[in-house]
């Protein structure tokens, strides 16, 4: 199911039924009033962007830590593996949903449910920024806290009121902060608060653990990379990823093909010793292709598809810099110390940055960024001149410096 179908049918069919579960819900908590024992299971859910498990990682963590609690987590399927990087929710605390067809995005709903309350799920922790499917499902699953972003007085982010512990969501401050606010909700719970969490959230509270890849791991990587360039020698190149792609979600993150064919042709005239490998999935192995030959250099080699994904930490630690849209990637190489230059237009790094050795490339027009919560993140723009500013020549600078303290 593509993207703008999800959207439809969150508001057509998500604002109808958030009113009528919360009516269901309010009559049921005022006949059997919930009797609220200490928080043991707690479910995340967070279903559309891999880069975001990233990003919520320190609230899970406080979660289990600062509440003595079981963490487990709810997601789109073909996101699953993304939990895997970093494995703070045990592969049996997880539940994929599909999110193809509708029947079959029902019917996993309507599993999820009984999962939920076979594993005695006590606690949501909704991460969504105002989705109605997220509300729904955690409303449905039978838990005795539910921990969301309300809209208080925002107009037209109706998700009904099921939330017990009504959160604000804060635009102006980092999403993974956002996220500490939400499990900040239940660590103050014994005082009400309007709206919660009234606390201040420190830069130390959301830095990542470091992934440290063992030594069979990153042998194999070199041979995936000298099967490919018989001529690498880990002692003498240096490895420069590029990764073109942003996703479906929001396609307007992309920066031009033609610029990344000009950088690479860049890197490599002014750097002998850099090898430079184009990254992405399997199904991007075909436009991988046209950029490498589009550079037309022995250098530059097509990658896509050589690695599983969370193998890339793996990757990561190999390379010198990393150059990449606004996407998965970024974040992912956060638990590794690889510099990555990240190029963002609609959305802003002030509140999506990478909470890794992230160099932010942001041309800050007055329309960027031009996604949020309020506009469930579609934008109509058609014309990303955000990123059309942004010159293969001002990028080629940034990197330039990252490989010249690299070559020290």
């Amino acid at each position: 199911m593509n993207v703008d179908r999800m959207r439809k049918i969150d508001r057509y069919a998500g604002v109808p039924l958030c009113f009528v579960m919360t009516l269901i819900i309010k009559c049921l908590r005022f006949v059997m009033p919930v009797r609220r024992k200490q928080v043991k299971n707690v479910l995340f859910i967070e279903l559309s962007e891999m880069g975001s498990v990233i990003l919520a990682d320190p609230a899970m963590k406080k979660a289990r830590d600062g509440l003595g609690a079981n963490v487990f987590f709810a997601i789109f399927e073909r996101n699953q593996k993304s939990l895997e990087i970093l494995n703070t929710v045990p592969k049996e605390n997880v539940f994929g949903i599909k999110s193809g067809p509708f029947w079959e995005l029902t019917k996993d709903c309507l599993r999820f449910l009984l999962w939920t309350r076979k594993n005695n799920i006590d606690t949501v922790i909704d991460l969504e920024l105002f989705s109605r499917i997220t509300a729904l499902l955690s409303g449905m699953c039978g838990a005795d806290r539910i921990v969301g972003y309300h809209s208080f007085h925002t107009e037209g982010l109706y998700r009904g009121d099921m939330i017990t512990h009504k959160t604000a969501y804060n635009p102006h401050i980092h999403i993974s902060k956002n996220f500490i606010a939400l499990v900040n909700s239940l660590i103050t719970a014994n005082q009400e608060e309007v709206p919660f969490s009234k606390t201040l959230i420190k830069d130390e509270e959301i830095r990542l653990e470091a992934v440290t890849p063992k030594p069979q791991a990153l042998d194999s990587m070199r041979k995936a990379i000298k099967a490919l360039h018989p001529d690498y020698d880990p002692e003498a190149h240096r490895i420069v990823l590029i990764n073109p792609n942003a996703g479906e979600l929001l396609p307007q993150r992309r920066w031009m093909p033609e610029n990344f064919v000009s950088v690479m042709k860049m890197i490599l005239k002014a750097h002998e010793d850099v090898l430079v490998l184009i990254t992405g999935d399997p199904s991007e192995k075909e436009e991988a292709d046209e950029l490498k030959a589009r550079v037309g250099h022995d250098r530059c080699i097509n990658f896509a598809g050589q690695c599983q994904l969370t193998e890339l930490p793996v990757l990561y630690c190999l390379a010198t810099l990393m150059l990449t849209n606004d996407s998965g990637p970024a974040h992912f190489a956060a638990v590794t110390p690889m510099p990555t230059h990240v190029i963002f237009g609609p959305e802003t790094p002030a509140l999506y940055g990478s909470l890794g050795n992230c160099i932010p490339i942001f041309a800050g027009l007055a329309c960027s960024p031009c996604v949020s919560a309020a506009n469930h993140r579609k934008t109509p723009c058609t014309d990303n001149v955000c990123l059309q500013v942004i010159t293969p020549e001002m990028v080629f600078g940034l990197l330039q410096e990252t490989l010249a303290v690299n070559e020290e």
